[in-house]
């Protein structure tokens, strides 16, 4: 009824916009779409739920909507010339050897989703690329942020953004994307295939929460070290050394030096003494508008109400929303919302509070959470790559400051942040950031310009007119996010390498051409068929 779609002569046809009551049974859209192929002349093989996605426009009538792939015979120009019916995708093949000789294995610098689908994929061809990882592995990268959260003991190449599996790892795995590459059904069928919940193929939502993530990263490592790769964690990149041409014949690493023939910069967004590094060593870096915000909680049961009215949610899962509101240039907009979820410390160096947002699968913890973000234009710090990294660090200070020190969050309700006062504590929505005892009461409309806060206030009164109670008084906020995506670029070429530098290819959401674990992991596939096509493998 559902699940992968298995790839054969026939051509599959995705039938959209099927909508039922969402206690209906599935094979309800079934029996709707093989009567829509049969009203065509159409026949299907075979029909399985693509997707599905819920309605809770009206909240006495929530419906689920169903994308359905039927397997057909017909030739491709025979089919409905309709918007109801789309062709699926055909998969894509991986390209032919180049000719190019590669004087080395292929270095990839980083083991985030970008990373770890670019080393797959190198491995799958049989060109045993060697991964380099700050961090630690899953096993002793969890037990630091165990340890960190409950004494504040920091590691800063071993924490929520660095280490196997990269800032995702440590978040609710969420795969939704809005790029409309041909390769993101593959990285689901991936990420499936090694152990996620079959539930991703389907869902137009689709997470794997923190508890599963760290077992998939785990299996995806074993398959890359089964076809000749390593991945060398504690591993930290240094420099780069070049030839005369330019060209990278080794790295510098904390462990020593790595020759290689071509190097994969999946670095991620957080590796701020790398960028430093590029940016010292030459390479074109430049700014970008970015944003930065806070974390709102409110409790669950609120916004499953609000949403869903009473709705049964065994069966709909736990509300979620997307919220935005924009003025000219600048907009505000809620990021990366965590059902059931908690927010966490991604702090990654010392003196500084970073906040993110993370759960697990089952989302059953008492209260939701997600970023609440305003534009950064590239204006704000004098649009320059460096200066972007500065104005990041400057509120993580702030904000380890206005919350005591030790890596304690300042936390504001959201009524006190409405109304400029501070002093109220909170009773009924608690805090979850480090169990809720590593936080203090602030003032956090003085971390921000006032333009930002000012920006914020009026989202909140927006989003409160699209969910009721959302701007409750009791909301609680916790500073500060800063880290929703790279503040820079690394400039690459039509060619995908770094200018000057033709065996260097910066990618993922670290060089600034991905935003969330689905992208990431296609700009790694990408990446690694860019250089499958250029090189021949060594022997």
């Amino acid at each position: 009824m559902s699940g992968k779609i298995e790839r054969g002569p026939e051509t599959t046809l995705v039938v959209r916009g099927v909508s039922l009551p969402y206690r209906a049974p599935a094979e309800e859209a079934l029996s709707a779409v093989a009567k829509k192929l049969k009203a065509r002349g159409l026949r299907a093989d075979g029909l399985i739920v693509y997707k599905r996605s819920v309605d809770a426009r009206k909240k006495k009538d929530i419906r689920f909507v169903y994308s359905v792939a039927a397997k057909v015979r017909q030739a491709p120009d025979k089919l409905p010339k309709d918007p109801e019916f789309a062709l699926f995708p055909a998969p894509e093949k991986q390209p032919e050897f180049g000719l190019q000789p590669l004087d080395g294995r292929v270095l990839v610098v980083g083991f985030g989703p970008c990373g770890m689908f670019a080393a797959l994929k190198l491995a799958q061809a049989g060109m045993r690329p060697i991964v380099i990882e700050r961090g630690d592995g899953i096993e002793e990268r969890t037990r630091k942020v165990e340890l960190f959260n409950r004494t504040g003991e920091l590691d800063c190449e071993s924490n929520i953004q660095f280490g196997a599996g990269g800032a995702g790892s440590f978040s609710d795995g969420k795969l939704i994307t809005r790029i409309g590459d041909a390769l993101c059904t593959e990285v689901l069928e991936t990420y499936a295939r090694h152990g996620a919940p079959e539930s991703i193929l389907t869902l137009a939502k689709p997470h794997i929460g923190t508890d599963k993530l760290f077992f998939v990263s785990q299996s995806i490592e074993r398959e890359i070290r089964s076809l000749g790769g390593e991945v060398r964690y504690r591993t930290k990149l240094l420099s780069l050394r070049y030839n005369a041409a330019g060209r990278v014949t080794a790295a510098l690493t904390a462990d020593g030096e790595i020759p290689c023939g071509a190097v994969v910069l999946a670095i991620g967004h957080s590796a701020r003494d790398t960028y430093r590094m590029l940016h010292v060593a030459g390479y074109e870096l430049k700014a970008k508008d970015f944003s930065v915000g806070l974390r709102v909680e409110h409790l669950q049961e609120d916004i499953d109400r609000a949403m869903y009215g009473d709705a049964d949610i065994s069966i709909l899962g736990h509300a979620e929303y997307g919220l935005s509101y924009r003025e000219g240039e600048r907009g505000v907009y809620s990021f990366c919302m965590c059902p059931g979820g908690e927010v966490i410390c991604a702090s990654s160096e010392e003196g500084g509070i970073v906040v993110n947002g993370m759960s697990r699968y089952l989302r059953d913890g008492r209260n939701a959470n997600s970023a609440i973000a305003v534009s950064v234009l590239k204006g704000d710090y004098g649009d320059d790559p460096m200066k972007a990294i500065g104005y990041q660090e400057q509120f993580e200070k702030r904000a380890f400051a206005a919350g005591g020190g030790a890596y304690r969050a300042p936390i504001q309700t959201l009524g006190d942040f409405m109304n400029g006062k501070t002093g109220a504590e909170p009773r009924r929505i608690l805090p979850t950031f480090r169990g809720g005892a590593f936080v203090k009461t602030s003032d956090l409309t003085q971390i921000f310009p006032v333009r930002d806060i000012e920006l914020m206030r009026r989202g909140f009164a927006h989003f409160d007119k699209c969910i009721k109670g959302f701007a409750v008084s009791d909301a609680l906020l916790t500073g500060v996010e800063t880290r929703t995506s790279a503040p820079l670029r690394i400039v690459r070429g039509e060619d995908a390498t770094s200018p000057g530098h033709d065996n260097v290819y910066p990618c993922g959401e670290g060089a600034g051409y991905a935003g969330g674990i689905t992208s990431a992991a296609v700009d790694g596939i990408r990446t690694a068929y860019r250089i499958i096509s250029k090189y021949r493998p060594t022997e």
